[in-house]
């Protein structure tokens, strides 16, 4: 399965939606690909979202498995529990304790 081009379409919506955010987010869209990291902190640089907005957009996110490994990764290299990482990538602890199941003992 193909991954979406996410550096063309944050350039893009930069570009015509925030342009007052062009000069944040050139460092992270010069690189040759984003990662998960990248995706997640331009975000966070565009977007200034109310509490609600931001849980409706969770509705439609969707991770693959790398994704998830390197999430689950970021929870060991900073020593923090299921909730810690729950509340910063802002998933449900339920979805964590799953992802573990599934990719770590697996």
């Amino acid at each position: 399965m193909n991954r979406p081009n996410y550096k063309k379409i944050y350039k893009d919506l930069i570009q015509q939606k925030y342009p007052e955010h062009l000069d944040e987010c050139q460092k992270i869209l010069s690189q040759k690909d984003l990662s998960f990291f990248d995706i997640i902190q331009l975000n966070s640089i565009i977007s200034k979202n109310s509490q609600k907005q931001d849980r409706e957009n969770q509705r439609f996110r969707s991770y693959d498995r790398s994704t998830i490994v390197e999430i689950l990764e970021y929870q060991k290299k900073h020593n923090i529990n299921n909730t810690e990482l729950a509340r910063y990538f802002k998933l449900s602890r339920n979805t964590v304790t799953k992802w573990k199941q599934y990719f770590l003992i697996s």
